[in-house]
């Protein structure tokens, strides 16, 4: 009797779906891909191109949701809180590693939460100055700023990564410069282009057309090495800047307990994916390189700086409002 009571227990236990059984068969609907930021940003519009091309390789639609507000973490919180079957996705960018620096009252944690899925593609900053500023290097930045302590202003968006590799740029370079914080990065392009500020830390996209056109003088990138997309510029390590390394990352996440079955074959056709002729190409156009890395690669790289932007953000004494 007991045995048989067992196997009726059993037997009225429910079933899980065909689907999150058998990983093979994945995914056998549509698949939500949740991005933190705005339409049309940087994010969303590559998180939009391989969406499509993720459509085209499972033959299953993969919708692109956005979900902003309260500072990234809107959208975070909800891939956090979500089924783990391989059916909600993100899209991020460098801002999950950096948010917690400033928000330590966050409802997920960056690292535990979430399943890493693919390092997609990585891009240098631009160290930039208004054409005016008689430097042409960092190291003629760096000489100019010690002579003239705090004489030199930089603008930062406020709460935003540049902000950040300011503070460190400064710290790590042992300097003075006057921090001037604006709403938006687009407004610190325009208020240094006027030469109303004379630094900045911008965005390859929307900072190349400048350079190029003489309205913005490039000094450096932000990676350790010089760039293959940009190998005329040299790295801000270059000029004595010992250990700076930054840059902004475009990765796929899924929430935590997603089945390593989905997570390998989902960073298989994202790798291949970004690797495709178009989308490589896409990427060089806009200062990025294509990685299409492993899961444990996205991984190591936000274990590792969250605890540093943590220490930017404490040495700093940084407060965003």
């Amino acid at each position: 009797m007991r045995r048989f009571g067992l196997i009726a227990a059993v037997a009225m236990l429910p079933l899980a779906p065909a689907h999150a059984q058998n990983p093979s068969a994945y995914p056998a609907k549509p698949v939500r891909v949740i991005v933190p930021t705005a339409t049309g940003a940087a994010t969303d519009l590559l998180a939009r191109i391989l969406a499509q091309k993720l459509g085209e390789r499972f033959r299953r639609s993969f919708v692109v949701e956005n979900h902003t507000g309260a500072g990234y973490t809107l959208g975070y919180d909800l891939v956090a809180k979500a089924a783990p079957d391989g059916y909600t996705l993100m899209a991020s960018s460098t801002a999950l590693s950096f948010v917690p620096a400033l928000r330590p009252d966050l409802p997920y944690d960056p690292v535990k939460d979430f399943e890493s899925i693919s390092l997609v593609s990585k891009a240098p900053f631009l160290l930039l100055v208004h054409p005016g500023l008689p430097v042409k290097s960092t190291r003629d930045l760096i000489a100019l700023a010690r002579s003239r302590p705090d004489a030199i202003a930089m603008g930062v968006a406020n709460g935003s990564t540049t902000h950040l590799v300011s503070a460190w740029f400064i710290a790590a370079a042992q300097i003075r410069l006057t921090l001037v914080p604006y709403k938006g990065s687009g407004q610190v392009m325009v208020e240094t282009i006027a030469g109303q500020i004379q630094s900045l830390f911008g965005n390859v996209l929307a900072a190349l057309p400048y350079v190029k056109a003489g309205r913005l003088r490039a000094l450096a990138v932000t990676t350790a090495e010089r760039s293959a997309v940009l190998p005329e510029l040299p790295a801000i390590a270059e000029a004595g800047v010992a250990g700076f390394d930054v840059s902004t990352w475009h990765g796929w996440l899924a929430p935590a307990g997603t089945p390593p079955a989905i997570v390998r074959k989902l960073s298989g056709e994202l790798a291949a994916a970004v690797k495709s002729p178009d989308i490589a190409k896409k990427l060089a156009e806009d200062g990025g390189e294509p990685i299409g890395g492993s899961p444990e690669r996205l991984r190591d790289l936000i274990a590792v700086e969250v605890p540093r932007w943590r220490k930017v953000v404490r040495d700093a004494g940084m407060r965003v409002e």
